[in-house]
């Protein structure tokens, strides 16, 4: 059998020693697969009628002028027409918007009872009341006090006095919105209407309906959606990180292993030092390469769920492709190298701490070179190995992708950093995979790389 042929036969038993471990299966096939199944169920299960809520409003009015605002503005139709308009508002981002619609803002809506107070009743007056709506009752109670000067200013002051809401824990997070919402709005109409203005006339002025963002493509015209373009960079390196690290970390668990327990000497009866190493690099590969795949079509399912796919440049998945080759061979060789350099692996942590390094900080900056592809710090990072696959990544998902020239230039210093990558892995590689003892520090790999 030739060199390639025991090649592949040590890459055929790493990916598949890897790939049927429980571990592996459960963490890139079962977990994705729970995540798929939540992405279509909750917004559906969101969207289901729950309990109705019933509010008891306790207000104490110092001001005199809004009891009746306040009891309007909390009737069954005014809060349905509130959360409808809020509904109409997100909708407007188009399919997404009407799954986001579904999903967080659901039919049921709290009721609300107003009971007005004298206006001389206190707050310590009513807590034994608020206590009294505790858990497990279907009312819940809020009580409001609204000072003197919340409507008209007092003589000499720079602003109004501002209400008080107090609750008990149990009170819910929207009928507590719809509670602030409803007393900003009456307070602001009232305000206007002491100060001498139209409420109306103000509000046809200032309600002016948010436009949708359009996307000019080649295409033609669609709708933008424009928190999936600002996400995208980040997320190009979420799926870089996550491919490299599935493949390079059970890289070097294996290598550590298998060296402890001395498979590895009766791995070399049968392969020389370097087809081994190249045998587990392309069959980890291949491990990457699935866990990969597997959260890219996550990704699909989810955008198709939201019918936002359309947005996506399918030469995003291909580059994805292209840049985690590049990525893994370069963090996947300096794992390996570690690996076959010790004994334990508690030994490795020392050596991985460099390594993790230089893999956190440019899968942490991808969202800021995302958001200025065109900076000084974006370009440069992009033609240096080994941050130049998470960087090129982040500027080709921007809103602003390099030239042609750019992504070409970065692939071929990946290359060429790759290559320096696993010839150093290579050296170290032949020489400590059969040491045992004291864990090297890097300037001992590094004297053992020369010599190797």
């Amino acid at each position: 059998m030739n060199m390639f042929g025991r090649i592949r036969l040590v890459a055929t038993r790493e990916f598949l020693v890897a790939v049927s471990s429980k571990g592996f299966l459960f963490g890139i096939l079962v977990m994705p697969l729970i995540m798929m199944a939540l992405i279509a169920v909750i917004p559906k299960l969101l969207n289901q009628r729950g309990t109705q809520v019933n509010v008891e409003v306790a207000f104490i009015d110092q001001s005199a002028a809004l009891s009746s605002a306040l009891g309007a503005e909390l009737s069954p139709a005014a809060v349905a027409e509130t959360r409808n308009a809020g509904r109409r508002e997100v909708q407007q981002m188009g399919a997404a918007g009407r799954q986001v619609a579904d999903a967080v803002l659901p039919e049921s809506v709290p009721t609300f009872t107003v009971k007005n107070l004298p206006a001389n009743a206190t707050v310590d007056s009513q807590k034994q009341w608020l206590a009294d709506g505790r858990i497990g009752k279907r009312a819940r109670r809020a009580l409001v006090l609204m000072p003197a000067d919340a409507v008209v200013r007092t003589e000499g002051a720079a602003g109004y006095g501002n209400y008080r809401l107090y609750a008990p824990r149990n009170l819910p997070a929207d009928a507590e919105g719809i509670l602030h919402g409803a007393l900003r709005k009456v307070l602001t109409v009232e305000r206007l209407r002491s100060a001498g203005f139209d409420p109306l006339v103000v509000k046809a002025a200032t309600d002016i309906p948010r436009s949708p963002t359009k996307l000019v493509s080649p295409n033609g015209e669609e709708q933008g959606a424009q928190a999936l373009n600002r996400m995208l960079p980040f997320i190009m390196g979420v799926l870089l990180f996550i491919g490299v690290m599935t493949g390079g970390q059970a890289l070097m668990t294996s290598t550590v292993e298998e060296k402890s327990s001395r498979v590895v000497e009766v791995l070399l009866a049968a392969v020389s030092p370097l087809e081994l190493m190249w045998g587990k690099l392309l069959g980890q590969l291949g491990v990457g390469l699935v866990g990969l795949g597997v959260y890219v079509a996550l990704g699909v399912v989810a955008l198709l769920q939201f019918a936002m796919f359309g947005f996506i440049d399918p030469m995003l998945i291909l580059w994805l492709v292209v840049f985690f080759l590049i990525a893994y061979l370069v963090y996947g060789a300096l794992m390996l190298a570690v690996g076959a350099a010790v004994s334990q692996i508690a030994d490795a942590q020392s050596l991985m701490g460099p390594i993790m390094l230089l893999l956190m900080v440019p899968y942490m900056l991808t969202f800021v070179i995302g958001a200025t592809p065109d900076s000084a710090l974006a370009v440069a990072s992009s033609f240096i190995p080994p941050v130049n696959a998470f960087a090129m990544m982040a500027r080709l998902a921007s809103s602003s992708p390099p030239p042609v020239w750019q992504v070409l230039l970065s692939v071929l210093a990946g290359i060429v950093g790759a290559c320096i990558a696993v010839w150093f892995a290579a050296r170290i590689f032949r020489v400590a995979l059969l040491m045992h003892g004291k864990p090297p520090s890097f300037a001992t790999m590094i004297k053992w790389a020369r010599i190797g």
